[in-house]
């Protein structure tokens, strides 16, 4: 038998748990439970320099129509992380990686499947191909896409952004895409690079942040439009259910606070590839604190890096 108090408190805990769904789902968000689940690997681990017996991209399936990729250390230090994404009409491509690598390959790999499980004739699909920003590391496989049938390949400026995602106001408003019975919202994020961009997948609360969260060294090249876009990122989370903030590198050690040198290729003991809000909102307090003067700073799972643009 629980004593009073104990029971008193589990009460009101249970209360307040309660009144808080409620609330929100007077506010109009999703609750939590209705995401769709998915699974994450304990690690992502992309090999060393040798690429004997290696495919130049990993594949991770999160679940049925969401998809992984990274990059392999043998093909390109930077090991970026690529994400495919499907809905009834269209698939999202979410970068194309750094050089060096044959991205097209796994990807209609994965698209033939898609469609094969669905009973789905060939071309019955549209592929998207969208960046998080347009810097060399997630654009590099571009040219593989150009003039594929059924593609489309989204320019990589600000302006081919805003317009293709319909965001009426560079950077304050937000885009979204329709695949098909599943919209993706678009969160303008500059500061790293002009045209940064994160994407939300209201389907499984997942967010793709790109160099602008991940763990690791967060290049900061405007301060002031990073932080705007830290606290753009910090009040979408608080207004809606977000299970992953999923980057597009892999840059620290499973030692808090430490990171790989730049250039690194074999990282046998990296960080996870999942952050959480609560990671989010740390970074988001030091960036208040810094008030535009960013410094060098290590937090326990990122570190602010300003650099000379």
């Amino acid at each position: 038998m629980r004593p009073p108090l104990v029971a008193a408190r589990r009460h009101l805990l249970m209360l307040s748990v309660g009144l808080g769904v409620i609330g929100a789902c007077a506010r109009g968000r999703t609750s939590p439970s209705a995401v769709e689940p998915g699974s994450l690997p304990a690690t992502f681990y992309a090999g060393g320099a040798s690429c004997a017996g290696t495919t130049p991209f990993q594949v991770h399936a999160y679940n049925a129509d969401f998809f992984i990729l990274r990059q392999a250390a043998c093909t390109n230090f930077e090991k970026p992380f690529l994400y495919l994404v499907f809905g009834r009409d269209q698939a999202l491509l979410f970068d194309t990686g750094a050089q060096k690598a044959d991205v097209a390959t796994p990807i209609d790999t994965l698209i033939r499947a898609w469609l094969a499980r669905h009973n789905r004739a060939a071309d019955s699909i549209h592929l998207v191909v969208a960046h998080s920003h347009a810097h060399g590391d997630h654009v590099a496989g571009d040219s593989q896409f150009v003039g594929r049938p059924a593609t489309t390949v989204v320019g990589r400026d600000t302006a081919s952004v805003r317009a293709f995602f319909h965001i009426a106001h560079w950077p304050t408003d937000r885009g979204a895409i329709d695949l098909g019975g599943r919209v993706l919202d678009v969160i303008a994020i500059p500061g790293h690079q002009p045209a940064s961009i994160a994407i939300y997948d209201r389907r499984t609360g997942v967010l793709l942040t790109g160099d602008t969260f991940y763990p690791g060294r967060l290049y900061v090249r405007d301060t002031a439009a990073f932080a705007q876009s830290i606290d753009r990122l910090t009040d979408f989370t608080r207004t809606h259910p977000v299970t992953h903030l999923l980057g597009a590198h892999i840059e620290n050690t499973a030692t808090p606070y430490r990171d790989y040198p730049e250039g690194t290729v074999d990282q046998p003991d990296e960080h996870a590839l999942a952050l959480y809000p609560r990671q989010l909102f740390e970074l988001d307090s030091v960036v208040r604190t810094m008030r535009g003067r960013m410094t060098r700073t290590a937090i326990r799972d990122v570190t602010i890096w300003p650099v000379t643009p």
